[in-house]
């Protein structure tokens, strides 16, 4: 019987092991991506996106202007002359107008090379999530429960999601690796994070945990936490994109730099959508994950709210998902108003993440910090 015991504990441990080389090993294959993606970045073309500043200053009206008055030809034939309609091709309306900047096809603007270092990026982030699945998988298995049991834990299965749904989009045809150079560079931070920081032996739930709630609560949690993540890159994207196209609108002249990496993004217009629709679709989920909580937090404890640390920052991050999508909704709040709202919304979705495991003790100070 104790032979038995012993050879099922070491199983276990050698599995918890083996996740540990899976986490280090998506990290290696995550480095050789951020290189690709950065090498995407420095020798793609610009060639797709650089109608930006045509369409944003005067030398774009200009051209335009010019293009479009020679829209007829005269033929002499034998019967007189005759005036013929050429096609009219619009390149764009009238200057200032932020719906008729061009949209960026990504990092690499489109071209050849550029294209080639995109895939080879995109390929590398792939292989390192299927090590990284494996590794939040052979987690699970080492103690035969939910890997998110601690901030060890959740912080590799929130990354993991994170590249999951990067990867999905792409998969659905949405045109964001722009976002794999952010993207890649945070999840090496973040568990960089988990194994210096936050790393927890494999061990079992503390009692509180172990309910099936784990599975939904915590889940839904890590869930719209990345996706929240993606929303708050592509709001800080626009922010830099939207100030650069202003830059451009009114005559200045952005540097260099500047103009090296905002010019193969999309436009602020995208961008500022693209946010939009996933801080919309996802509050609903991050209210069901709050009210989940209190289910739980009843059963556990004896009352559905108690004014925890944990529950108090939940809720101020839903209040201020709520007062960004109210924004929206609000005329004069659309912008970059509401673009500092979502951020400050998942600036407070971190703090609940990281500070107060961190810096409260509550009845969720169990993140094995």
């Amino acid at each position: 019987m104790n032979a038995a015991v012993n050879i099922a504990v070491a199983a276990n441990e050698s599995l918890a092991e083996f996740s540990n080389v899976l986490i280090r090993s998506a990290m290696a294959v995550y480095a050789l991506a951020f290189v690709a993606h950065i090498v995407e970045w420095v020798f793609g073309s610009r060639s797709k996106v650089a109608r930006t500043a045509a369409a944003l200053t005067a030398e774009g009206t200009k051209a335009t202007a010019a293009a479009d008055a020679e829209v007829s030809v005269t033929v002499r034939t034998s019967g007189g002359t005759k005036v013929l309609e050429k096609p009219k091709v619009v390149t764009r309306s009238a200057p200032g107008r932020r719906a008729d900047v061009p949209d960026g096809p990504g990092a690499a603007g489109g071209d050849e090379k550029g294209d080639l270092y995109g895939r080879i990026a995109v390929s590398l982030t792939a292989l390192a999530f299927l090590l990284h699945f494996g590794a939040v998988l052979t987690r699970a298995l080492s103690v035969q429960r939910a890997p998110w049991g601690n901030m060890y834990e959740f912080s590799t299965a929130f990354s993991m999601v994170a590249v999951g749904a990067y990867l999905g989009f792409l998969v659905a045809k949405k045109n964001i690796r722009w976002l794999g150079l952010p993207l890649v560079t945070t999840v090496l931070l973040d568990l960089g994070l988990a194994i210096v920081v936050f790393y927890t032996e494999s061990d079992q739930l503390v009692p509180a945990l172990d309910s099936y709630w784990m599975w939904i609560h915590v889940s839904l949690a890590i869930v719209c936490g990345a996706l929240f993540y993606i929303g708050a890159v592509s709001t800080l994207l626009y922010l830099f994109r939207d100030r650069y196209e202003t830059k451009l609108e009114t005559g200045g002249k952005p540097g260099a730099f500047a103009r090296s990496v905002l010019e193969r993004l999309p436009s602020s217009a995208s961008l500022d959508s693209f946010a939009y629709r996933i801080n919309a679709a996802v509050f609903p989920f991050w209210t069901f994950t709050i009210i989940a909580g209190a289910i739980w937090a009843e059963k556990a404890w004896g009352r559905y709210w108690g004014w925890d640390p944990k529950e108090v920052w939940s809720f101020i991050t839903w209040v201020g998902y709520a007062a960004y999508l109210h924004a929206r909704a609000t005329a004069g709040w659309k912008g970059r108003k509401a673009a500092y709202l979502a951020l400050i919304a998942f600036l407070c979705f971190l703090f609940n993440y990281y500070g107060v495991n961190i810096f409260f003790d509550g009845l969720h100070s169990y993140g094995g910090v």
